[in-house]
């Protein structure tokens, strides 16, 4: 979902320019590491301080991270005698395509050391993290070896057909839309429930309809979310979903901020509460956040979202204190192209399977959008790519493998943000692996100011 400022990283179109794409091979990194103390000047880990010394310790022996842009990490603690200057961090001997990310001491006794594998070869390789204060220096040893992550129980290569448009714009005299998009689904009662972003062409706000059959999706007359108490301005990809715990609906969206609100009645939908923040303030170690993403597993609740830059972020809370006090977000991948990594994730448990699957949506080197996919055992754990969904030849869907219904004329490039059909509706979006259904957004017209483009939605199984 695209804000009219949130894609000023990239440009003022998301139609860009051919990119060059990067693509991950589901592989794992094994840190090891002991510990060097320099104890002052003059010694083999070089350095003179006199009186003065540093000491640095990692804060694990090992550290498992698979590729695919997933980034592990360990703590570096500053050991200090007499020292008083700033420390710096570097790591030397990191492999082609692999990068860090450091999170230096300065003046405290405190660093990380983030390891992102990123396109690095499989094998061995001998790392060296140094910590230097400009007078003395220390350092500590490490063996970094990449093999195979987690192997996904979702079969692949995926191949899906399309149907026509479902749902598009239908304006009224004080809504003038010309696109809907970044739907949100469940089926409760006996009725499809789709909440959904609007464009005016010139600002964002928010949809809701419902019907009984997809055949009826294109006449349900919309109510627009701007009526409610707190609505009114930019609010805009929702995700909604019962959460058993406290018996209500959440919607959780962007207005700037990710912000929620809740009901008890989700085809009601003037009764949603006025939107509340789920963070004071935007974390100092995001620059850019969008398309807010909230599942449950039984002990925790997690927020992901994506920066537009090729990050993607994680944030959690306990079941008891949803929706407060969520944790400092952590970047867990980040992509060497921005659009390799770009928005609009989802993020389902595979019934049966016992693994969670992501969704990230992409940009390929002509501007096509597509999704690639990643698995995980555990929400709170890394994330690799799937191979056969690894990248724009291979997508999860993407126009490479994705044909239309028969009597349907092929009507958009794009496979867009969107929603998987759940098996459910409660906060554990569930999904079915056996019967994959995505509901997604798709366009004919490409102006280039992205706020005008005419999307509409259409079902992919």
């Amino acid at each position: 979902m695209k804000t009219g400022n949130r894609h000023g990283l990239l440009s003022n179109s998301p139609w860009l320019s051919p990119l060059a794409f990067s693509s991950f091979l589901p592989v794992t990194v094994v840190v090891l590491a002991s510990m060097l103390v320099n104890c002052g000047g003059g010694n083999s880990q070089g350095g003179t301080g006199g009186s003065s010394s540093i000491s640095v310790q990692l804060s694990s022996a090992s550290l498992t991270v698979p590729a695919g842009g997933s980034i592990g990490r360990v703590n570096a603690s500053i050991g200090r005698s007499g020292s008083t200057g700033a420390v710096t961090l570097s790591v030397s001997g990191v492999p082609a395509g692999a990068s860090t990310i450091l999170v230096q001491p300065g003046s405290g006794n405190n660093g990380e050391v983030a390891l992102n594998p990123g396109m690095a070869a499989t094998g061995s390789y001998p790392l060296t993290v140094k910590a230097s204060d400009g007078v003395n220096s220390a350092s500590a040893s490490l063996s970094l070896v990449i093999n195979a992550g987690t192997t996904s129980q979702l079969p692949g290569p995926f191949a899906w057909s399309s149907t026509a448009p479902l749902i598009s714009a239908i304006p009224d005299a004080t809504h003038p839309i010309l696109a809907v998009k970044d739907p949100s689904v469940v089926f409760f009662n006996n009725l499809w429930h789709v909440y959904a972003t609007t464009s005016t062409g010139s600002a964002w706000s928010m949809m809701y309809i419902n019907f009984p059959r997809w055949q009826q999706a294109a006449t349900a007359v919309p109510y627009y979310m701007d009526a409610n108490p707190g609505f009114a301005g930019y609010h805009a990809a929702p995700e909604v979903f019962y959460f058993t715990p406290q018996n209500k609906w959440y919607l959780i969206f962007q207005s700037g901020q990710p912000q929620y609100s809740t009901t008890a009645d989700l085809s009601q939908p003037g009764t949603w509460t006025t939107p509340q923040n789920f963070f004071a303030s935007q974390p100092g170690n995001v620059p850019n956040w969008i398309d807010f993403w909230v599942i449950c597993d039984s002990a925790n609740c997690f927020l992901f979202f994506s920066g537009d830059d090729g990050s993607f972020y994680r944030s959690q809370t306990t079941i008891q204190n949803f929706p407060n006090n969520f944790s400092a977000p952590v970047l867990i991948m980040k992509s060497a192209s921005p659009v390799d990594l770009f928005e609009a994730s989802n993020t389902y448990y595979m019934q049966g399977l016992s693994q969670y699957l992501t969704l990230n949506e992409a940009i390929d080197p002509t501007g096509r959008r597509y999704f690639r996919a990643f698995v995980a055992n555990q929400l709170g754990g890394d994330w690799t790519p799937i191979p056969t969904a690894s990248n724009s030849a291979t997508p999860f869907a993407g126009i490479n493998n994705v044909t239309f219904d028969p009597g349907v004329t092929p009507w958009t490039v794009d496979i867009s943000h969107g929603e998987m059909i759940r098996a459910g509706y409660d906060e554990t979006l569930t999904i079915d692996p056996t019967n994959l259904q995505y509901l997604y957004q798709g366009t004919s017209g490409h102006p280039s100011n992205y706020i005008q483009i005419p999307w509409q939605l259409g079902l992919l199984h």
